[in-house]
């Protein structure tokens, strides 16, 4: 496993740490499994092993979740005050921001995105959540609601409500963005005072894996406050469906995320859910189209198009349909493939060989329903890795399988549009069983504001694609998913209300 990452220019904590057999995190310990084989994590770039990570099974998520359950009804965390665990919280985000370097490449090697994305996007976004999170640790408040009780004349009472930490928590993440997906669950847990649990993606186990070293190092969090069970769905299912965990926050496919609504009926814990989406992007006629057709390749071809809420699907206004479409194939034509990790890099490869086999499949499956390749439509012919060409497809239909399904790579479905009638137009951006995102491209202010309202998505981004911020909350409408990430928003999801009545 050394050999695979020895032609790559690395952090020596890197190097270290990335050809090792790794164990699961219990307890503030590194266990091992009882039973499983390890599993292969591999360089999307080369298609060749650079670790092995234990594999969880029932055995595990239930050492796992006891080592939870003690810490959240034990203590000492849910002793500590709010402000100890802000500081706690606090004290994560500065972590990761140190460990910058080391991070990037490991997300870069293990998930085949361009290091200097990484750098300057997904370390930064999850040093930043805990700092936003931990802000809110001091803040998780009631109110005081006065009553008037009809079959009571002249009794008093005094009423409030409380925001009690949910209690365990099973988080799942997905293998897109690992290292930010898991704080994004992670920050906001802590501040309101759960335990948790933590299956990454089996293709993604390592930023995760490394995060919980540093903590370890760092001397953060108690032991059995957070845990992570690597594997796949051996490890998945029975977390998803444990007695003793009080909710599941998931973040993957519509697929997945009904069997683990299924799964979480048993006691009825808590489910929250970001899935999938089909995003439209809509170009007016009175753009600025330099800004839109950069924009728009962004929206697409960011993160290999291995991004929920990437912009698939194109409306262009037939004015401006062919220079958009032009502009943006131009762009898929330059831009530069490469492993993740080698300098310049834009577009790194898909993170598997079933993504990549998915993602091919789409593009074929399009060509023989009549749609028309203008840039991209095949692999790259890397040596090994996962490489799949930028592409863009026109004279598409909405009966189209590329048109309606999420692909989740780099495949641009290019509509032209001639209605000037905006309830036309977000028909057709709202034609999707998705609802996650989509974005506006127009100077006008009226077109902008009504889109908006209009169209039945949790973000509408309006001259821009791709914004993040963790003030600003994240989910969608439909098949899309339940609750909402990031803001003050998610506190929601790893709390419980409670009225309190006291008569006087």
């Amino acid at each position: 496993m050394e050999n695979a990452i020895k032609n790559y220019d690395l952090h020596e904590n890197v190097r270290s740490f990335v050809p090792r057999t790794h164990k699961h995190f219990i307890g503030g310990e590194w266990v091992e499994s009882a039973s499983a084989q390890p599993f292969d994590v591999k360089d999307p770039a080369t298609g060749r092993v650079i670790a092995r990570c234990a594999s969880g099974t029932k055995h595990e998520v239930d050492l796992a979740v006891a080592a939870a359950r003690k810490a959240f009804d034990e203590g000492p965390w849910s002793k500590l005050t709010p402000s100890e665990r802000s500081k706690a919280v606090w004290k994560i985000g500065d972590l990761i921001d140190a460990h910058n370097t080391e991070l990037s490449q490991l997300e870069a090697l293990d998930n085949g995105k361009p290091v200097g994305v990484a750098a300057v996007a997904d370390v930064p976004l999850a040093g930043d959540i805990f700092r936003y999170m931990a802000g809110w640790a001091t803040k998780v408040e009631g109110e005081t609601i006065p009553i008037s009780v009809p079959y009571a004349p002249g009794a008093q009472f005094h009423s409030y409500t409380l925001r009690d930490p949910i209690g365990v928590v099973a988080q799942i993440i997905p293998w897109n963005f690992p290292l930010l997906m898991a704080s994004w669950k992670l920050a906001p847990a802590l501040a309101a005072g759960c335990t948790m649990v933590l299956k990454p993606a089996e293709q993604t186990p390592l930023s995760v894996l490394r995060l919980a070293e540093l903590i370890q190092e760092a001397d953060l969090l108690p032991p059995g406050v957070l845990n992570i069970v690597t594997g796949d769905a051996a490890a998945g299912a029975p977390l998803a469906e444990h007695p003793h965990v009080d909710k599941v926050a998931f973040t993957g496919s519509g697929e997945v995320g009904r069997l683990i609504a299924k799964a979480a009926t048993g006691n009825f814990k808590k489910v929250s859910l970001e899935l999938g989406g089909k995003s439209p992007t809509i170009v007016f006629p009175d753009a600025n189209l330099e800004q839109a057709i950069g924009g728009v390749a962004s929206a697409i071809f960011f993160n290999q198009g291995q991004v929920c809420c990437a912009g698939s699907r194109l409306y262009a206004h037939q004015s401006v349909f062919d220079e958009v479409v032009e502009g943006v194939s131009k762009i898929a034509k330059n831009i530069k493939v490469g492993p993740g990790l080698a300098a310049g890099t834009e577009l790194g490869p898909l993170v598997s060989q079933e993504q990549f086999e998915r993602v091919t499949g789409y593009v074929e499956d399009g060509r023989n329903n009549g749609a028309h390749v203008a840039a991209g439509g095949s692999d790259n012919g890397s040596d090994g890795g996962y490489f799949v060409d930028a592409t863009v497809l026109t004279k598409v239909n909405s009966e189209m399988k590329v048109v309606r399904e999420e692909i989740f790579g780099p495949v641009l479905c290019a509509t032209p549009f001639t209605d000037d009638d905006l309830d036309a137009i977000a028909r057709d951006a709202n034609d999707t069983n998705y609802g996650l995102a989509a974005g506006v491209w127009t100077q006008d202010l009226s077109i902008a504001h009504k889109m908006a309202k209009k169209i039945q998505a949790g973000t509408v981004w309006v001259n821009c694609h791709n914004i993040f911020d963790a003030s600003l909350p994240f989910g969608g409408y439909k098949e899309s998913g339940w609750g909402r990430e990031m803001g003050h928003e998610v506190l929601k999801n790893y709390t419980e209300l409670k009225s309190v009545c006291m008569a006087l």
